[in-house]
């Protein structure tokens, strides 16, 4: 022992508090999410699982602030997300938010360079420093030999780093993805967790994504189930994982 204080433990990026989101459904109550909460630490790469209609999509909306919830609260990077407004709602995800789709959802008639470049537009950066900032993303992705290609020349896993380099251009402290892989042949799912991966360990990105990938499993840091909008906790959160490893294969997670 040195007599040195090791320095305090990063707080937390994520924090919910006993969220619940209920909305209506013609004159059907729908119970989305019920009494929800869940910490997750930053520079931690999470995902949520469970079946269709579980809440998984419910929850990243209400972490990315795009939806908001109908009790409990959210804080994500310091800010409680249920205070703002839809405009401040709005300019918060420009700033700390990164989006990734399982369409991709690229502009056509853009290059995979200017397509990076669109979240930059709502910044005061100057012409040059956004096309300088979207080569920069799309060589972290490994594509800055594609940067003039337009989205029909591109294969599928190419487009989805296009995508993933569009939501790292601003540096958000959060990245989250809605069923990155689900759109992807099998080569191309790992080559995208895998690059996921690479931004928690070389960048300290907090990455929460939604999959139904039973791959996941071997890149996350954690993964987290929902049912019938509950998250499973103890035994039925063991089961849930255990059989989601069991259609993966039994392998492990290399971190």
């Amino acid at each position: 022992m040195d007599g040195t204080t090791p320095p305090p433990a990063a707080a937390p990026l994520i924090v919910i508090r006993d969220v619940s989101r209920r909305y209506l459904r013609g004159v059907d109550e729908i119970h989305a999410l019920e009494h929800v909460s869940l910490t997750i630490p930053a520079g931690h790469f999470v995902a949520l699982m469970g079946p269709s209609g579980s809440g998984k999509s419910t929850l990243l909306n209400l972490v990315s602030g795009i939806d908001r919830p109908s009790g409990g609260e959210v804080l994500v990077a310091g800010q409680r997300l249920n205070d703002l407004s839809e405009d401040e709602l709005a300019r918060w995800r420009a700033r700390h938010v990164g989006l990734i789709f399982q369409f991709f959802n690229l502009i056509p008639v853009l290059s995979a360079r200017d397509n990076v470049g669109l979240p930059l537009l709502l910044t005061a950066l100057d012409k040059a420093e956004r096309l300088r900032r979207a080569e920069t993303a799309l060589r972290v992705v490994g594509l800055e030999g594609r940067l003039d290609h337009y989205p029909r020349t591109l294969s599928g896993g190419e487009q989805q780093r296009v995508a993933i380099a569009r939501a790292i251009v601003t540096d958000p402290d959060l990245i989250v993805a809605d069923e990155p892989t689900g759109d992807l042949d099998a080569r191309n799912a790992e080559a995208t967790l895998d690059l996921l991966r690479q931004l928690k360990q070389h960048f300290g990105k907090t990455i929460v994504m939604v999959t139904h990938d039973p791959r996941g499993l071997r890149f996350v840091d954690e993964a987290y189930h929902l049912d019938k909008g509950v998250l499973l906790t103890g035994e039925e959160a063991l089961r849930a994982g255990e059989a989601i490893r069991l259609a993966a294969g039994g392998t492990g997670a290399p971190r």
